[in-house]
């Protein structure tokens, strides 16, 4: 995992106004607004690699709430769509939501309502495989 960090922030953009890593306190208060817990693997993500700018894809944060990427707004957007609840938010894409379940496996919903075959082991996996090559 630590490699795949690493390799994230070797890659990222650089802007004028870079993201922040969050502290646990702003962590425990999007979880509260979502009133959900988090897997292991996203939670480390969002407290690792929730910085980078990358690519097309742009991932759910949790340092600044006014963004538009921030996890409680976009989590319950996608619910408010009709998106499971037992699912949170790891990134919004044009045809839906990639989404973490609370087993740590990540999926793509379609605002269709319907979940695709594509389907990961965990978010560090999405990470390697969607976002690293988008």
């Amino acid at each position: 995992m630590q490699e795949i960090v690493d390799e994230l922030h070797e890659m990222a953009e650089s802007v004028p106004v870079p993201l922040e890593l969050p502290d646990d306190e702003q962590l425990v208060d999007a979880l509260e607004q979502i009133l959900m817990p988090l897997h292991p693997d996203f939670r480390e993500f969002l407290l690792t690699a929730s910085d980078v700018i990358y690519g097309s894809l742009e991932p759910v944060t949790v340092a600044d709430p006014q963004s538009h990427t921030y996890l409680a707004e976009v989590t319950a957007t996608a619910w408010d769509l009709g998106m499971p609840r037992d699912m949170v938010v790891l990134c919004e894409c044009p045809e839906g939501y990639y989404c973490v379940s609370l087993e740590g496996e990540v999926k793509l919903w379609l605002r269709s309502g319907d979940y695709t075959e594509d389907e990961w082991e965990s978010v560090w996996y999405w990470v390697k495989e969607v976002w690293m090559e988008s």
